[in-house]
């Protein structure tokens, strides 16, 4: 035996095969992520810089035509996702933050209960959820018709149709999404903490601000990026709720890529709004301070 061959039964080979078992356990999701995510992305990165037909093929052509088209035709369209994303957005923060903490430290045993009851909608079709905000939100539905024949509303007035319809929609649809991170960081917030901040002549406001606000921040961080991002291509809450004038960029993707096989510019417009999405996670991200999504 040479003095540089291990020995059977040394360590050596052991911890070997421990330093690969990480890289082991993460390659079935790098292969998933390269087959289905990255691979497809080149794939349509390259469709947006051809031109072309669907019936006569395409030719890489780098001209960015596609880029200039979408930002010239479709910028309101981008706007329209930009603002009902981000109200949605803030809107179940709003919501889901004080629902999320009403179960974390006042769940008690009700707390599966409560937290089933935040998922029961999944159990439901997205579809058909959001077919049903038609009939609560029409001009004789159990909301808006109430109203009208007690003489609160008047009888030209109507939801359906406009961006608080939409922003609604999405609220509802994407809320679960806000209220799951944020009880999941709640949850692990010590009331000792708490306690010890009144015992320190804290008031409650000054303990929720200083104690319970930035313990929760990967929870309102993680909830806001799985709401926004989604939110920001949705396409199936205006085109339900809303009108053409209310469409969003995902409208006009769903619309290029499925009626009209203009595959060019539906790839534009989808990486556009990655990259917008992308930018937009980053500045959140330096505004929130990585430092308070990490407890550093």
């Amino acid at each position: 035996m040479t003095a540089g061959t291990p020995r059977a039964g040394s360590p050596q080979p052991r911890r070997r095969a421990a330093g690969l078992l990480p890289y082991l356990l993460l390659a079935p999701g790098v292969i998933w992520l390269l087959l289905f995510y990255v691979l497809p992305a080149i794939q349509m990165f390259l469709i947006s810089v051809s031109t072309g037909s669907l019936a006569d093929g395409y030719t890489l052509a780098f001209t960015g035509e596609n880029y200039a088209l979408s930002f010239e035709r479709f910028g309101r369209q981008f706007g329209n996702s930009l603002l009902y994303g981000g109200a949605a957005t803030l809107l179940t923060l709003l919501i889901g933050f004080p629902l999320a903490y009403t179960i974390a430290f006042r769940g008690g045993r009700y707390k599966n209960v409560l937290l089933l009851l935040v998922i029961a909608p999944f159990f439901t079709s997205f579809l058909i959820r959001t077919i049903s905000w038609q009939v609560l939100l029409g001009d004789e539905g159990p909301v808006l018709g109430a109203l009208k024949d007690v003489g609160l509303l008047p009888f030209a007035f109507g939801l359906l149709g406009t961006p608080v319809a939409v922003v609604a929609g999405i609220t509802y649809n994407f809320l679960p999404f806000m209220i799951l991170p944020l009880y999941v960081a709640l949850e692990k917030i010590d009331p000792v903490l708490i306690e010890a901040a009144s015992d320190l002549y804290s008031s409650r406001w000054a303990a929720f601000r200083r104690v319970t606000l930035p313990l929760a921040m990967p929870g309102v961080f993680a909830g806001t990026m799985l709401t926004f991002i989604p939110a920001m291509g949705d396409f199936v809450n205006a085109q339900l709720l809303g009108t053409p004038q209310t469409q969003m960029i995902g409208n006009v993707i769903q619309n290029r890529f499925l009626q009209q096989n203009d595959y060019p510019v539906a790839a534009a417009l989808s990486f556009i709004l990655m990259a917008g999405i992308l930018v937009a996670v980053i500045v959140y991200t330096r505004l929130l301070g990585s430092e308070q999504l990490t407890g550093g």
